[in-house]
């Protein structure tokens, strides 16, 4: 348990870098307003969709937004008062048969009030209207040659705690406006998405014995992978969802293993008679990143697949209990503080393993589990407060951040 524990407990600063610097220095955003025609639901209902609309186009990090709430006709005239914005976004919902739904699009670029950009899209369930929205958005944002957001309309995995020795495995869209409970029953936890197309996913079911299992989100087969005394956790899956990197126990202490899914042969990469744990592929996956005590306290180490030789990579903290990596950069969680009877401090920091680079994500609070996403210009993390957790995405590029609560619930780990 006290492994799984050191697992579990895993105003922006920032300095500059060659490689990844901060492009909003001056706030020249084009301006967007919205208008909402939708056809569909009740004023509260509306007041959602509007809210989510300027949500996403602010978690963009490339508007101005204006927050206003207006309706309109989807084809009326346009309102000469919002001409002093870039844009106008018009969207409409509209209910189809059998709880199809339905939304239309529609930009206008001013001073001239052209329309430029019409899409229309549909859900056969309504409860996935977020995913409508993020698309739109996407699409939107696209149009205008604007950095990809493509990773909104990416689901997220996380384990739910209920109650003692119970957990749930959820999948949801990034504002956790969407969720649909996948796997339940006991203590479910550390889920993994197994392949890019996030179809399946694996998960650590705690027991007798921790079992390693793979459950498709679609057609909801469920198979046992692996299984092994102590612990058995997946931090990560290759590329090609062919090797996953596990932690295990077999003899008492956690090492790093790669797992073959073909053979079921495992390779074991660490070789410490401590705790090491949390691996992930970096460097075209010739080399792994993880999480050790060899230090005294929990420290992020890098080791090449094959040799014992291990290189410590980050030199800031005393309590660096979680990481991800992306390309050359690795973004940690800290502990910064040593109360013993009360919560303590964790900050994010991004660091470079190419300089000393070295950025703090956030100020305060508890904030753990960071993820990358895929094009790695955003940091996605779990922040803990009064006995509850909300998701937070950092846009690294733009120095901004936002928050995302799941109300009275407290997740235990993420993927995306």
């Amino acid at each position: 348990m006290r492994i799984v524990l050191f697992m579990i407990l895993g105003v922006f600063l920032y300095a500059s870098d060659a490689t990844l610097e901060i492009v909003k220095s001056a706030d020249n955003r084009p301006m967007v307003a919205i208008q909402d025609a939708s056809e569909f639901g009740t004023e509260m209902t509306r007041q959602k969709f509007f809210r989510l609309v300027m949500g996403d186009l602010k978690v963009t990090a490339h508007f101005k937004v204006d927050d206003t709430y207006r309706r309109s006709g989807y084809n009326s005239l346009i309102d000469p008062m919002l001409k002093t914005n870039n844009y106008l976004l018009r969207y409409r919902f509209r209910e189809g048969d059998q709880q199809q739904l339905f939304m239309d699009v529609k930009a206008y670029e001013f001073p001239s009030a052209t329309p430029f950009f019409e899409r229309s899209y549909r859900v056969s369930n309504r409860a996935r209207y977020p995913f409508l929205i993020h698309q739109a958005v996407i699409d939107f944002n696209d149009f205008l040659k604007m950095p990809s957001v493509g990773w909104m309309k990416r689901y997220v995995v996380f384990a739910e705690y209920i109650k003692a020795r119970h957990a749930d495995i959820v999948i949801a869209d990034y504002t956790l406006t969407y969720r649909k409970k996948i796997v339940s029953g006991g203590l479910n936890i550390f889920p993994k998405w197994a392949d890019r197309a996030q179809k399946g996913i694996y998960y650590t079911k705690l027991g007798r014995r921790p079992v390693l299992y793979y459950y498709n989100i679609y057609t909801g087969e469920q198979r046992k992978v692996a299984t092994s005394d102590g612990m058995l956790v997946c931090s990560d899956v290759s590329r090609d969802g062919r090797k996953l990197l596990l932690t295990m126990a077999p003899n008492g202490q956690p090492d790093v293993y790669q797992y073959h899914i073909g053979s079921g042969m495992k390779e074991r990469l660490t070789f410490y008679s401590g705790i090491d744990v949390s691996a992930q592929y970096i460097n075209g996956e010739k080399r792994i990143v993880f999480v050790s005590d060899r230090l005294g306290y929990p420290n992020v180490f890098a080791s090449r697949i094959g040799s014992r030789g291990v290189q410590q990579m980050v030199f800031h903290g005393r309590n660096n209990n979680a990481c991800s990596a992306h390309g050359k950069y690795i973004v940690y969680s800290s502990r910064e503080t040593d109360n013993a009877f009360s919560s303590n401090t964790f900050n994010l920091y991004l660091i470079s393993t190419e300089s000393d680079y070295i950025r703090r994500l956030t100020a305060s609070g508890i904030n753990q589990f960071p993820k990358f996403s895929e094009d790695g210009e955003s940091v996605m993390y779990i922040k803990h407060y009064a006995s509850q957790s909300a998701l937070g995405i950092i846009r690294l590029n733009y120095n901004e951040g936002y928050l995302f609560p799941l109300k009275g619930k407290r997740i235990q780990s993420i993927d995306w």
